[in-house]
């Protein structure tokens, strides 16, 4: 694989990747962030032995994920540790675009509970970005993926992930297996249990 085919892929998947990452710690997209940077980095660092056995968005995400797992051993021995060792994580490798550049693309809007949505040039980012109130329809259709993603956030951490990776990003069962390190039989038994979770705090909420 060459740079210039790496940062190719890396624009493709730096959306998603994010995503996962910002979901997965609960919302917290600094913290996203910075385990981004901090994949990307060694990722671009080892991107010339990648043999392309697996998906490359496979591959970065086990990356992302073994970053992610690194930071709650890291966090519980000092919770006042950074992701990523601290300001390490942002500094890319030399500038490089494919390691600088991790956008918001994939950031949970929080303004869904309000019912609101922002509007303007760029949709919606650029100058002059003002409030637009969405329909009853539409607040309510957010209302809900709040919900879901407030259910998502109290499942515990390997059920978050598998659930992630099986519905949001439409991983299958065999990528999961090579993202996680986990067999199949606990991939499968970790999506039956957040059905399950899933579903008994979704129905507590419309109590």
């Amino acid at each position: 694989m060459t740079r210039e085919q790496f940062i190719e892929l890396v624009e493709e998947v730096q959306g998603p990747l994010r995503r996962f990452l910002c979901v997965l710690c609960g919302g917290d997209a600094f913290r996203a962030d910075d385990l981004a940077q901090e994949a990307l980095l060694k990722a671009y660092l080892s991107f010339e032995g990648f043999e392309g056995r697996a998906r490359f968005s496979t591959w970065l995400f086990r990356i992302a994920y073994n970053c992610f797992y690194d930071w709650r051993k890291a966090e519980s021995r000092n919770p006042a540790v950074l992701p990523g060792g601290g300001s390490g994580c942002r500094s890319g490798a030399a500038g490089d675009p494919a390691i600088a550049d991790i956008g918001s693309s994939g950031s949970v809007d929080g303004s869904a509970v309000a019912g609101v949505r922002r509007s303007g040039s760029a949709g919606g980012y650029g100058d002059g970005a003002g409030i637009e109130i969405c329909s009853d329809e539409e607040a309510d259709a957010r209302f809900m993926y709040q919900q879901l993603y407030m259910a998502i956030d109290r499942l515990p951490v390997k059920e978050k992930a598998v659930v992630l990776l099986f519905y949001m990003e439409e991983k299958s069962v065999k990528e999961i297996v090579e993202i996680t390190g986990m067999t199949s039989v606990t991939v499968r038994s970790h999506l039956f249990r957040a059905r399950a979770h899933l579903r008994s705090f979704l129905h507590n909420l419309d109590k």
